[in-house]
Order: C-alpha cells, then sequence, then structure tokens
C-alpha cells in the first residue's frame, strides 16, 4: 500500500469520474453509510473499529485509509488500533498480518500529519 495520502490522492480522481457517471449509486451509499454510522447503541468509535477490522479483512486500501484517519478524529490511540489489527489477524490469518500492519502505519503517519500542520483530517 502507498503511504496513506498518496491512496487518497490516487483514488480521489476516479472516484470523482465514477461518481459523475453513476450520481444516484453514489448518494444511496453515502446515504446508507450516514444511516450506520449515526449515533445509536454503539460508539463511533466502536463503529469505526468494526469498519476498519472489516477494511483490513477486505484488503481495502482506500478503506483502511478513511476508517483509520476517522479513528484519528474521534481519539483513538494507537494501541487500540493495533489491538484491533490483532483481532483482524485472528479472524483473517495470513492476510491480516500484511494489511493489519499496513493500518498501523496509516495511523502513524496520519496522526504525525495532524501534529505537524494542524490539520483536522478532513481532506
Amino acid at each position: 500500500m502507498d503511504s496513506a495520502k498518496e491512496t487518497q490522492e490516487k483514488l480521489r480522481g476516479p472516484a470523482r469520474a465514477l461518481r459523475d457517471e453513476i450520481p444516484d449509486v453514489f448518494r444511496a451509499y453515502g446515504e446508507l453509510s450516514r444511516a450506520a454510522m449515526a449515533d445509536g447503541e454503539l460508539s463511533d468509535l466502536t463503529k469505526e473499529f468494526a469498519a476498519l477490522a472489516i477494511a483490513i479483512v477486505k484488503q481495502c486500501d482506500g478503506c483502511i485509509v478513511a476508517h483509520v484517519r476517522n479513528l484519528v478524529r474521534l481519539g483513538a490511540t494507537r494501541h487500540q488500533v493495533a489491538e484491533l489489527c490483532g483481532v483482524a489477524i485472528m479472524m483473517d490469518g495470513g492476510p491480516g498480518t500484511v494489511w493489519g500492519p499496513r493500518s498501523l502505519a496509516a495511523y502513524d503517519e496520519l496522526v504525525a500529519e495532524r501534529s505537524t500542520d494542524g490539520s483536522s483530517l478532513n481532506k
């Protein structure tokens, strides 16, 4: 996986082009996402950890970056992300040992970026 920033940059243009072609699908997906992540019995942090675990198992670099970015915004610690990676490894086996470390590296990168430029990670 590229760095978190490189992954975001590589996916931004193609995602916009596809969204322009099928806006109703992207609009519906956005509504589904907002509904799934809305306030409820599970905390925002719990929902983002679940999403990251699935992203690791599905081996989706764009999803990993998106959900790690959200976890950083929500104040997740590095060790919490590492423990989540351990659960993903347990559930996914060998591939989890590749995608889990990529998730932790994305966490480190995004926290460092936030620390150095004071950004809100809204990119």
